[in-house]
């Protein structure tokens, strides 16, 4: 769960070959907006923001560099949380489905298009749904 969130940094990120470093700047600032919210998410992020940057360096060196290999590999990584969904509290779950979605689109959108004026390169789109998660709320 810790995860997750710098997982799908660097699955949308990396889609297109090139972790952007807007990218990165965007999941940071993601991370430190919701850390000061009321919703059941923000001691989540309290947590996880503290480091953010060099949470994500560290996890993206451990991956391989070329985004045909990475990415099936976070894929894989990130789809093992469906099978957290009915450990955790179904309200919580679902906020936390949303959150990965929202921080999916701010990054695919952060980077890219004409001037950089968010719009989402094709290898972003295709990930950008998060389609290796099961919504929570529909089991």
């Amino acid at each position: 769960m810790q995860k997750a969130p710098i997982l799908v940094c660097i699955l949308i990120a990396g889609a297109d070959g090139n972790i952007d470093r807007k990218e990165i700047k965007q999941a940071i600032t993601v991370a430190q907006k919701n850390k000061k919210g009321t919703d059941s998410l923000s001691g989540y992020f309290k947590d996880l923001s503290q480091d953010f940057e060099d949470k994500i360096k560290v996890l993206i060196q451990s991956f391989p560099y070329e985004s045909t290999q990475r990415t099936p590999l976070v894929i894989d990584e990130l789809s093992q949380v469906n099978t957290l969904w009915h450990k955790i509290d179904p309200s919580f779950a679902s906020d936390f489905y949303e959150m990965l979605l929202a921080l999916a689109e701010k990054i695919a959108t952060s980077s890219g298009g004409l001037w950089g004026m968010k719009t989402v390169g094709e290898e972003e789109a295709k990930y950008m749904k998060l389609p290796m998660l099961q919504d929570p709320s529909q089991k």
